[in-house]
C-alpha cells in the first residue's frame, strides 16, 4: 500500500511542490510551524531514514542542503532547522524550517495558518532561489 507521500509524489494528492529530481522530492508542509516549512523525502518508499542505503541517504542530505539554502534566502532567518521525527507518516522525511530560535522547532506549538494562495506564493519564492 502506498504511503501518503508516495501518493503526493505520483500526483494522486495535490501538494505545493518546491523541487524534484529522479530520486528526491520536496514540498511545503500544509500545517507549517513557520512560512517556508518544507518536507524533503526520497521517492523510494522507506519508513526509517536510517534504514536508507548510504548513497541514498547522502543524496537526500545533499538535496536537502540545496533546498535549505534556497529557503533561507526566501525566508530570511538565523538558520534553517532540520528535524527528522518520522512517526507521522511511514515514509522517511526531513523537515526544513526557517528558525530564529529553538522554540521555532516545537512541533507541539500551534501551526501557522497558510492559505492555498500563500502556500503557492511560498513555493514559488523558494523555487526562485533554486
Amino acid at each position: 500500500m502506498s504511503t501518503l507521500f508516495t501518493k503526493i509524489i505520483k500526483g494522486e494528492i495535490p501538494c505545493h511542490k518546491v523541487a524534484e529530481d529522479e530520486s528526491y522530492f520536496a514540498f511545503l508542509d500544509i500545517s507549517p510551524l513557520k512560512a517556508g516549512h518544507t518536507l524533503v523525502i526520497p521517492k523510494k518508499e522507506i519508513d526509517y531514514i536510517f534504514d536508507m542505503e548510504q548513497m541514498e541517504y547522502q543524496g537526500l542530505m545533499k538535496f536537502a542542503k540545496t533546498l535549505a539554502v534556497a529557503i533561507k534566502m526566501a525566508f530570511p532567518c538565523k538558520k534553517i532547522g532540520m528535524s527528522v521525527v518520522g512517526l507521522e507518516v511511514p515514509h522517511a522525511h526531513i523537515h526544513l524550517i526557517p528558525i530564529n530560535g529553538v522554540s521555532d522547532m516545537n512541533f507541539s506549538a500551534t501551526k501557522m495558518p497558510r492559505s492555498t494562495e500563500q502556500l503557492n506564493k511560498d513555493a514559488a519564492l523558494i523555487k526562485s532561489f533554486l
